[in-house]
């Protein structure tokens, strides 16, 4: 077990300040803190991160409680119980010392058929168990997955890939076991070059981004099916079953068989939308049949297919890094180069969060209202956190992509907003980009030879727009282009 008093309570783990911050409000009220006061920890992760009906859901665990009870949802608009067991013998195994990069190796504490009754969607397994003093007190944790569609598009022609390589269990920024691939969250400032998905993981980040969309879609008829990251590399043959694949949030690691997969599926006449910023900003390379990611990113010489003089199509660093030579810009028509932060990091902290709109007689704009000039999703902040951009020059006005940066010259900026890269930035150490630059994020289009199109709102949070009473021109917007790239053309 950790030896780090602050390492855990329950399955998330604390910051020192976050400890002494609970632990003046147990002193304060000894009930308000009953559950992390009781030291006995409930942990578990999935065996794989996506399964379909007909596969077995093996749930790895290790339990401080004699017996620990289960219960399996499936989170969309509402919550759907699909599961539920009590009384399950429960046992702790320790942990390893190398578990954030190679995996906790737990045996199987509970073996489950996926039903044919699981619709696919984001699903949690809640693990809990009592404390002893009353009925009601009780410690619980949750493990989240995801199940496939059994028939890909069969139901729909729209799957939603969740970015379960990137955030907390998503899992570059995941720092259980010690390490994530960040310096600034890992213990000792020692940042991570592999990470596995085989320890626990609490998928916060899809509460913040994914998860409104997801309510928005469900709530307003759109069926969705659902997939991770890795699916699109070990399972690359549902793409063509679907008209378009959504990308939503913070979806920041990609590796050469997601591009590969997402790219012919375009290039065949597919259609993607990316709902998100910062996407595939870094390349990974998934190890261990995609449980485990690899990325040395600013120590790119350390990486073992590091190549001076090149080729380095699989270097594990800045899709845009000259060595690599493939900027995510000829995927999604943007790239972190010509973006940055809004209201975030330091950067435009008094920013609008909204977009302005350039070319209000396009389709995406339709029924709207909008004109040009016109500024829209300032009240949810659309534009915040990290942002994609692209090098562009104005004519008479209006901004057109360069092309230099590896934008396609057919991509239209239809609105955009002002970004830059802090003094914070990890993109600092870059030799060839120039450190004051301004950026923006640009919300556009392009369509490929083949008839697929290519959607971007360039920032993070887009979904912010779509929750609780969304955005009228957010909302329009994300309808139009779900309605219109949902059919091949």
């Amino acid at each position: 077990m950790s030896t780090d008093p602050f390492h855990e309570f329950d399955s998330r783990q604390w910051t020192r300040r976050e400890f002494f911050a609970a632990a003046v409000v147990a002193a304060a009220s000894p009930t308000a803190f009953g559950a992390a006061a009781d030291r006995r920890t409930l942990r578990g992760y999935p065996d794989h991160q996506s399964y379909k009906p007909g596969d077995t859901l093996r749930l790895h665990t290790s339990i401080e409680f004699d017996k620990f009870d289960l219960s399996i949802d499936r989170v969309g608009k509402d919550r759907k119980r699909v599961h539920e067991a009590k009384g399950i013998a429960g046992k702790a195994w320790p942990i390893p010392a190398n578990s954030s990069s190679k995996g906790c190796d737990w045996p199987a504490g509970v073996e489950i058929p996926i039903g044919d009754d699981w619709r696919t969607g984001y699903y949690e397994a809640d693990i809990s168990a009592s404390l002893g003093r009353t009925s009601s007190e009780r410690k619980s944790t949750k493990i989240p997955f995801v199940v496939r569609s059994e028939k890909p598009g069969k139901d729909t022609k729209i799957l939603l890939q969740l970015s379960t390589n990137t955030d907390n269990a998503y899992n570059a920024y995941n720092t259980w076991g010690g390490h994530s691939l960040y310096a600034y969250n890992s213990r000792n400032k020692e940042q991570g070059r592999r990470v596995s998905s085989h320890r626990p993981m609490p998928w916060g980040p899809y509460k913040r981004w994914e998860a409104p969309f997801v309510r928005w879609a469900e709530t307003h008829g759109y069926r969705l099916d659902y997939a991770v990251n890795n699916d699109l590399e070990l399972h690359p043959e549902i793409l063509d079953r679907y008209n378009l694949i959504l990308s939503v949030g913070h979806d920041e690691y990609w590796s050469t068989a997601m591009r590969d997969s997402l790219e012919g599926f375009v290039a065949r006449g597919g259609n993607a939308a990316f709902f998100g910023g910062n996407v595939a900003c870094w390349q990974v390379r998934a190890e261990e049949a995609g449980s485990a990611l690899v990325c040395y990113k600013e120590y790119f010489k350390e990486d073992p297919l590091y190549q001076p003089d090149g080729p380095n199509p699989l270097l594990s660093t800045l899709w845009s890094h000259h060595l690599l030579d493939r900027p995510e810009n000829r995927m999604t028509g943007v790239g972190a180069l010509h973006g940055g932060f809004h209201k975030s990091h330091g950067q435009y902290m008094d920013g609008s969060g909204a977009f302005t709109a350039h070319r209000p007689e396009h389709w995406i704009f339709a029924g709207a209202g909008m004109k040009a000039g016109a500024e829209f999703g300032g009240k949810h902040s659309v534009v915040g956190y990290e942002c994609d951009g692209c090098e562009f020059e104005l004519k008479d006005g209006l901004p057109h992509p360069t092309g230099r940066d590896g934008t396609p010259e057919n991509f239209q900026i239809l609105a955009s907003a002002p970004a830059k890269w802090g003094p914070e930035a990890t993109l600092l150490w870059y030799d060839k980009w120039p450190k004051d630059q301004q950026g923006a994020a640009c919300l556009g289009l392009y369509t490929k030879e083949g008839g697929g199109t290519v959607f971007t709102a360039g920032t993070t949070d887009w979904s912010h727009g779509l929750q609780g009473k969304p955005d009228p021109v957010v909302d329009r917007v994300t309808r139009n282009v779900m309605d219109k790239l949902s059919k091949r053309a």
